[in-house]
């Protein structure tokens, strides 16, 4: 029997923590309700975790990266050609824009006003 006093609070479990546990549940020999038992926690979230890593939606995610970087100063004139200098080029007068290119050739180009979860959305989704 197991008393439990005090207030039991949920427990956070990290994303490597739920990524190994559903590692266990895809070697043979080892059942769901057992290893649920194991790290005491339902049957039913593990499924969902399960659920959630076939789905992609719970993957181990990418380390970062650090890329070149070139700045390009839009003409006055508007005619489209671009002027690219060195990134420790002087001089230049910031428009609050950057321009990200991918490898695969996507460029993504966002104002000073698009906030970081929004840009993290967006590369998110990109990267897929």
């Amino acid at each position: 029997m197991e008393i439990i006093t005090g207030v039991e609070r949920r427990r956070r479990w990290s994303l490597e923590e739920k990524l190994r546990i559903v590692a266990e549940t895809e070697q043979p020999g080892f059942g769901i309700a057992e290893i649920a038992r194991r790290y005491e926690i339902s049957r039913g979230l593990l499924w969902n975790w399960r659920r959630q890593v076939r789905r992609g939606v719970l993957r181990p995610e990418a380390p970062p990266v650090f890329l070149p970087v070139q700045t390009i100063r839009e003409p006055a004139n508007g005619d489209g050609a671009r002027h690219v200098e060195p990134s420790s080029a002087k001089g230049t007068e910031p428009d609050g824009k950057i321009e990200i290119t991918l490898p695969d050739g996507t460029s993504i180009k966002v104002g000073h006003d698009v906030g970081l979860v929004t840009l993290r959305r967006v590369m998110t989704v990109l990267r897929r």
